[in-house]
């Protein structure tokens, strides 16, 4: 059976490992240009097709992966006046791995049914290194039909591919799962800080944690930054992990849930962004905190935004 022909927009630090592999793996592929030439260049050495604008792309794809910062972007995508949905016939699938907002995926999946177009997410879990080898892993939000027609090209770069619901529902498990890592994040730094108040060094700290039932692979990366100072320990940005949380809450907010927690934390992220730190990763939150307190945790390896 010939394989699906797949497009994809979004060939950055992630999507550029995903759609490695769709073309590697014999999926006829076309990609968007990207303003990072490079990655788009190794495509098309590998046999990738280039279309200029999403509608374009839509007229030669039957799956379109999207891999792009958030909402915003998806909604331009998919609603622009040179949009997916002014190109695409009936019978295209769009799956959309950015961490979006589920009410947006969920009012374009019934706008799009209409059309004869699927709209389905399958935001991800894994880093750049797991892209480019396949290794992510993918929470599917699509109704069954739709499920199993992307599923063979999902599994081109995901190793654990899991049904999670309908429409929106990869979304939504995804944003609780970066809410629970983003406020692991503020509880360590919280911690840090307390603990450099009274002397207690972050050496002296992890001494007590790693190894323990608070220990995981999140706590690893975080400290690595802590302990060692490399920047790229956690690749993803404050100014991100902020959107995120802004999500987590307007998702909380639309279903009326009490949300104590996330708000917190989000405000956490929020004044790291507010300070000029947007382009520091996650781990540097550490640095943020720390500063507010007074205190060092050791020296900061890059300058502030503002600065």
């Amino acid at each position: 059976m010939d394989k699906p022909r797949i497009g994809f927009i979004g060939v950055g630090l992630m999507g550029h490992g995903m759609a490695r592999n769709l073309v590697e793996k014999g999926f006829p592929l076309t990609v968007m240009g990207h303003r990072n030439r490079a990655p788009v260049e190794d495509l098309l050495s590998r046999g990738a097709k280039e279309a200029k604008t999403p509608a374009e792309l839509a007229t030669v794809c039957d799956i379109i992966f999207l891999c792009v910062t958030g909402a915003t972007q998806v909604e331009a995508l998919v609603r622009g006046p040179e949009g997916i949905a002014k190109g695409a016939a009936p019978g295209l699938h769009i799956v959309d791995c950015s961490t979006s907002e589920p009410t947006l995926t969920m009012a374009l999946h019934a706008e799009l049914k209409a059309q004869g177009i699927e709209m389905c997410d399958a935001p991800l879990g894994g880093t750049p290194v797991q892209a480019a080898e396949g290794a992510l892993s993918a929470m599917v939000g699509a109704e069954p039909a739709a499920f199993e027609k992307v599923r063979p090209a999902i599994e081109g770069f995901a190793a654990k591919v899991i049904h999670v619901g309908g429409p929106g529902a990869g979304h939504t498990m995804k944003l609780l799962n970066n809410f629970l890592s983003l406020g692991y994040g503020a509880i360590y730094a919280e911690a840090l800080s307390i603990a450099a108040k009274v002397g207690v060094t972050p050496q002296t700290f992890d001494s007590v944690i790693a190894g323990g039932r608070m220990d995981c692979g999140f706590y690893q990366t975080f400290m690595k930054y802590v302990l060692e100072r490399d920047v790229n320990a956690h690749r993803f940005t404050l100014s991100n992990a902020h959107k995120d949380l802004r999500y987590v809450n307007n998702l909380a907010n639309a279903t009326g849930a009490a949300n104590f927690v996330s708000a917190s934390v989000k405000n956490i992220y929020a004044a790291a962004e507010g300070l000029g730190r947007g382009a520091w990763n996650v781990p540097q939150i550490s640095d943020v905190v720390a500063e507010m307190n007074g205190v060092s945790l050791g020296e900061v390896p890059q300058l502030k935004a503002a600065e």
